[in-house]
């Protein structure tokens, strides 16, 4: 009999929408390599953009917030292996699944970490250099209790296990390092990916529901692109992403070649025909898929120190030029739209850092290795990390009870 993975997803995967789509697919590639029986459930309604799992033979369950139905459901599918998308999504269920599940192993994939994200964009906020005060915020409160209750949590991002183990003095027995998950890119795909001469035009791309993602827009519209369309009067700015909002519609503007292009279908595409990405982040987390995208296929970026963060482990040679001044930025993006030396010494680094730093073999094994290992053995290894269980047993009596109070309320409303 196959062993069982229970995924409770904040959303439905969109892995044409955002970086956590297609991470989220990697993972559930992971496990079905292992041969697990997927179920994914989430309390969200599914978008259009939605992924069909079915389609690849992953079960599908709609659940409900605050509702004991999910009681009956977990306890009937008794899973081995439950996965939180986002500690929001262990909040609302986790204490269910320890009470109704409690031998199953409870993972939790943080994305990246919501509280620095939230501090630094806090921070830029006030117009001033982030620091520890920042990131102690009340989502890191959340967060880190969340990490704590799980027995294991995937970090997609070296940088951010640093700081859970240096900052909030987490036990790296409880983090494992998993980050984008890619299929190494053979020398013949090098050697096909569309060339210098044949790509035109600056590109970014990324849902533009995500913070980040917007207020980087913002950035290029008003403090980048003047100065790189100054320098290079035929270029374009295309930007891409899903969800766009009528503040993003009403940054477009033909005269000055900033165009808001909306969700595509093919970001392949969209990277290999345009000549140069740009990711002028000023505040996030985690490792950034406008990057990871813009390596698979050959186009040259120029980032921010925050864009970077994580992307390149130690390699001293990456495909991007990184800076944080505006100017700087600006001059070095015409640089690279313009010098074909550097371009395809760029190019021919981002090829290199997926094969390095991002082979999907090198983690597979490795990963389902420790499951295995925490498997065989989880009373000790819960017993060795006892601040988890006060915590899941505070949370038991404070959160259930809440969440039983709105579902009664929400019984009476009826």
């Amino acid at each position: 009999m196959n062993p069982t993975l229970l995924i409770v997803g904040f959303v439905w995967p969109e892995p044409k929408s955002s970086a956590a789509g297609s991470r989220m697919m990697q993972l559930i590639e992971v496990f079905q390599s292992a041969n697990y029986d997927i179920t994914f459930a989430s309390a969200c309604s599914k978008t259009d953009h939605a992924f069909d799992l079915l389609s690849i033979g992953v079960k599908t369950e709609n659940i409900i917030l605050n509702d004991s139905s999910f009681d009956a459901f977990v306890k009937n599918l008794n899973p081995t292996i439950v996965l939180f998308d986002r500690f929001m999504v262990e909040e609302q269920f986790g204490w269910r699944v320890a009470e109704h599940c409690p031998d199953a192993l409870r993972l939790l994939d943080t994305e990246d970490l919501h509280s620095l994200r939230k501090g630094r964009q806090q921070a830029l906020k006030d117009n001033k250099s982030f620091n520890k005060s920042y990131l102690q915020n009340d989502t890191a409160k959340r967060e880190i209790a969340s990490i704590l209750r799980c027995d294991l949590s995937f970090i997609i991002s070296q940088v951010e296990i640093e700081i859970l183990v240096n900052q909030f003095n987490i036990d790296e027995r409880l983090l494992y390092y998993l980050p984008f998950l890619l299929d190494p890119i053979s020398s013949d795909t090098q050697k096909k990916c569309s060339s210098f001469k044949d790509r035109n035009h600056f590109v970014t791309i990324g849902n533009f529901m995500h913070p980040p993602n917007f207020d980087a827009v913002l950035f290029l519209k008003t403090d980048i692109w003047p100065l790189i369309r100054a320098k290079l009067p035929k270029a374009e700015m295309h930007i891409y992403g899903s969800y766009v909002s009528e503040k993003a519609k009403q940054l477009h503007n033909d005269k000055d070649g900033f165009l808001i292009k909306g969700f595509t279908e093919d970001v392949n595409q969209v990277m290999q025909d345009a000549k140069v990405c740009l990711a002028p982040l000023r505040f996030g987390a985690g490792l950034k898929g406008k990057l990871i995208d813009a390596m698979i296929n050959g186009t040259p970026c120029v980032t921010t120190t925050i864009g970077a963060e994580g992307m390149y482990g130690t390699l001293k040679d990456t495909n991007a030029f990184i800076e944080d001044d505006a100017k700087a930025f600006a001059i070095q993006a015409a640089e690279l739209y313009s010098n074909k030396i550097y371009w395809n010494g760029k190019q021919k680094n981002g090829f290199m850092i997926v094969n390095t730093l991002y082979d999907k073999a090198i983690y597979t094994k490795d990963v389902l290795h420790k499951i295995d290992a925490l498997l065989s053995d989880l009373q000790t290894h819960r017993q060795q990390h006892f601040l988890g269980q006060i915590l899941m047993h505070h949370m038991m009596q404070s959160t259930k009870y809440m969440s039983k109070w709105i579902e009664e309320k929400n019984t009476e409303k009826v």
